[in-house]
């Protein structure tokens, strides 16, 4: 028996402008429902060639955007649960903290930095830098909140069925914890994205390695919504 579990991205949401924070409390738009309904339809059809079966708590991060993904994956998966599904929300699955600036602008995270002689000016590239984290009560790197998101993995691993787990979150953790779990490299982050609404499933292997058996990673564009 090899334990076999999805991450899924949320659908697009009503993200607010130059805002680094992924604690955004917003719903899907309606595109962005739309799209995941389509992409649950796939995924449907390829359990359903396959005999697959799906887990009937679908573990979700804390935020709309993720439950409602999570609502919706239900709908259009009804017939392949084991029993009847509801949704397990948890902030281990959510996206990075920047803490006590949440929801500001990039530019005002900055100005707060600069106004405060204890703090250094960050890295340009902090936004993106895996390891960095912000001098904030609360906050945590990239790096950090992948972390968290493997070990909730690998905790559902240990009592692990033959069903498939849903993880329903956010983009740059699950690209983080894919690393941790080492299904892609750490250079790899970069590199890739996920698409909205869209299943990346995986099956531990011999050795717990993990091999890819359904969706694809997103190949990460310059143009690309910070995720």
């Amino acid at each position: 028996m090899s334990a076999k579990f999805a991450l899924i991205r949320h659908g697009a949401y009503e993200q607010l402008s130059q805002v680094p924070s992924a604690l955004q409390p917003f719903p899907l738009t309606e595109e962005g429902a739309e799209e995941v309904r389509r992409q649950a339809r796939l995924f449907a059809e390829w359990l359903k060639g396959t005999g697959h079966m799906v887990e009937p708590l679908v573990a979700s991060s804390t935020l709309l955007r993720a439950f409602q993904t999570a609502e919706i994956y239900i709908d259009e998966l009804k017939d392949f649960f084991t029993n009847p599904p509801s949704i397990q929300s948890t902030f281990n699955l959510c996206e990075r903290s920047v803490g006590a600036v949440a929801n500001l602008t990039i530019e005002e995270i900055e100005r707060v930095l600069a106004l405060d002689p204890r703090f250094d000016v960050p890295p340009k590239d902090w936004k993106s830098d895996s390891y960095y984290c912000l001098p904030f009560d609360g906050a945590e790197s990239l790096n950090q909140a992948g972390e968290r998101v493997a070990k909730q993995v690998t905790a559902w691993q240990e009592k692990a069925g033959e069903s498939i787990k849903l993880f329903i979150g956010h983009g740059a953790a699950f690209r983080h914890a894919a690393c941790h779990l080492n299904a892609i490299q750490f250079n790899d982050i970069k590199k890739l994205s996920m698409f909205y609404g869209h299943p990346v499933v995986l099956e531990f292997v011999e050795d717990q390695a993990l091999r890819q058996i359904f969706g694809d990673w997103k190949q990460r564009q310059i143009q690309d919504v910070p995720d």
